[in-house]
């Protein structure tokens, strides 16, 4: 036991011994990145439709597939008639197009099974947009659910009227179901397909319960999960179309000499121009491990400045002069984020190009 206690002990002073002696602490910074599919501004007119349907020649193996896999009646479509309608809904509320169409009445099919069918031929695509007065026609692919349920039953114990124990049979019924969707934007003008996504969801619901009726809820509760969740898809595919903010994760030194201590106070209360001073008085250090990680920390609040290229210079520094290594890995990183940049700054002009002719124009 005392041996035990001793490895325990040596263990977490290990720990809180590396923790200590870390060269790094972490920081997030904000970041706009550019729209995942990205859509000129010409196009302002688009149009919706759902292909998910099975064609006649393969549905009866779709339906077979149904009975294999517990599908409920008209799951499948009453599923993807919510993915739609929330990506119709989220698109218009963006007030990013003229018109968005959900166009019902076009009856495309795909060979189902969830098998993402082949593109339309560009014939097709100029038929309906013309026909509907649309310069990009969306369309849902194909929609597919697969269910697998677990059922399983086990010896309990229950409270009887006074308070004995009788025996009885649990029943458990875990359902999981694979939501399988495919996406494409089809860009008639340049006759290029702008979008190709395909996403997978899983659904899970369960029941328990000593009569059979509360297990088998776990199979009708699973649809209204299914029905939220394709919704949520919906939605997430709208916001492809569109730039987005999230947090990327960097790392700065905090070791090396007073100054970098000083300065890991200074940047955790906020002040990180007058860290700055601290990292850059260092930058001449007569220890060349010093001097880089000083470069580097000015790449970290070149970045957080917003100053890209500066950045660059100074994490090359770091590496090329003082063999930094993550000055190299940051060079990388930069040059991506520089990349990811000038992209969201291309699709910002465009669009500010067909804000100034609407304006124009009125």
């Amino acid at each position: 036991m005392k041996t035990h206690v001793n490895r325990l002990l040596v263990s977490v002073l290990a720990g809180l011994l590396f923790v200590s002696c870390a060269s790094t602490n972490e920081l997030t910074i904000p970041v706009t990145q550019p729209a995942t599919v990205f859509l000129p501004s010409s196009i302002q007119n688009v149009g919706i439709v759902d292909r998910s349907l099975p064609s006649d020649r393969n549905r009866t193996a779709d339906e077979i597939d149904k009975i294999l896999s517990i599908e409920g009646k008209n799951l499948d479509k009453d599923a993807a008639q919510n993915a739609i309608m929330a990506l119709n809904e989220e698109l218009l509320a963006t007030e990013r197009f003229e018109g968005v169409q959900h166009l019902e009445e076009v009856r495309l099919r795909s060979p189902g099974m969830g098998v993402h069918p082949a593109p339309l031929d560009w014939e097709q695509v100029n038929e309906i947009c013309e026909t509907y007065g649309i310069d990009a026609l969306f369309t849902l692919s194909f929609f597919d659910t697969d269910t697998n349920v677990d059922y399983q039953t086990a010896p309990v114990t229950i409270k009887g009227p006074f308070g004995t124990e009788i025996p009885a049979i649990e029943h458990r019924a875990q359902v999981s179901t694979l939501i399988k969707t495919g996406w494409r934007i089809y860009d008639p003008q340049q006759k290029i397909i702008r979008d190709e996504c395909v996403e997978y969801n899983t659904a899970n619901s369960r029941g328990v319960g000593i009569n059979p009726v509360r297990a088998v809820e776990a199979i009708v509760n699973r649809k209204e999960a299914v029905l939220q969740i394709s919704q949520n898809l919906g939605q997430r595919y709208a916001s492809r179309l569109f730039p987005y903010h999230t947090r990327v994760r960097r790392d700065y030194f905090v070791r090396g000499s007073d100054n970098f201590k000083k300065g890991m106070r200074l940047a955790r209360t906020g002040y990180w121009q007058r860290a700055a001073e601290l990292w850059e008085a260092e930058v001449g250090n007569s220890k060349d491990k010093v001097a880089g990680r000083a470069c580097y920390n000015m790449a970290i609040i070149n970045e957080i400045n917003g100053n890209l290229d500066e950045a660059v210079e100074w994490a090359s520094r770091s590496y090329s002069e003082y063999k930094i290594r993550r000055g190299w890995d940051y060079v990388n990183i930069l040059e991506r984020r520089i990349r990811s940049e000038q992209r969201l700054q291309y699709q910002m002009e465009d669009q500010s190009k067909k804000i100034s002719l609407d304006h124009k124009e009125d």
